[in-house]
């Protein structure tokens, strides 16, 4: 259970032990795994230990998601980490949306972290600044399933809390000021087509950070869940030869 809702079908953890390299994954805003269990599965298939936590407040209701803080966020992920160092030399940490901003705030916080994949990665939505000033409204329409491939559905909240998108606002702005305190090599997949996330967004990453080795991949037939989309295969390929590379 977490708060009140149970966790839903689809929406739970996942870890995969493995060989001792490491990989965090991490979901985005109102997602859940659902939408990077793929990817998991690939990279656990492969030899890694794989880790995708469930955000607080992430994967039961938006009720609880309305409750939680991006330091729980934070938390979450950092959680996932230590359950992988306690198994793992080497560590790499990718994560779609605001799993993205995460998997940039890791690198900015813990060195040690050998390379990063942020996936339509958010750092600034200009658009959501309004909300900065809302008042007497709890909840909005839902960003999910933002997704180019017909037929395919992210499990995501239906809502998204107007507390939420004020955290993640701040999140962003703290994450966005310390880009240059990464310097690990990065591979940063970007939609040219984004519903929720300005593809500007990862320009701004690749500009802004001090990572010697980096590169973006351009993504032609995704929307924002690209880890759903018809670029999945792509993600994972490029994902493991990248990893590979970096050993």
């Amino acid at each position: 259970m977490s708060g009140k809702y149970p966790v839903l079908e689809g929406a739970e953890p996942f870890y995969f032990e493995g060989n001792h390299v490491g990989i965090l994954i991490s979901h985005g805003f109102t997602g859940s795994t659902q939408s990077m269990f793929p990817l998991g599965e690939a990279y656990a298939r492969t030899g890694y230990t794989v880790c995708g936590p469930r955000l607080k407040g992430h994967g039961t209701h938006y009720e609880d998601m309305e409750k939680t803080t991006y330091q729980d966020w934070i938390a979450s992920i950092e959680e996932g980490f230590q359950w992988l160092k306690e198994r793992c030399d080497t560590i790499f940490v990718t994560g779609l949306s605001m799993g993205g901003t995460l998997t940039l705030y890791m690198a900015e916080n813990h060195p040690e972290i050998r390379a990063i994949i942020p996936i339509n990665a958010a750092v600034d939505i200009p658009g959501m600044n309004p909300v900065r000033q809302l008042e007497g409204v709890r909840f909005l329409d839902g960003v999910g399933s933002d997704i180019k491939k017909p037929d395919v559905k992210e499990l995501a909240y239906e809502k998204t809390p107007v507390q939420s998108v004020k955290e993640i606002l701040t999140f962003m702005d703290q994450v966005r000021a310390d880009l240059h305190k990464i310097n690990c090599p990065s591979l940063i997949f970007v939609s040219n087509e984004d519903h929720v996330v300005p593809p500007n967004n990862s320009q701004i990453i690749f500009d802004e950070i001090r990572s010697e080795e980096k590169e973006i991949h351009y993504m032609k037939e995704s929307y924002h869940v690209a880890t759903l989309d018809n670029d999945q295969q792509i993600i994972i390929e490029k994902t493991l030869q990248f990893i590979e590379k970096n050993l």
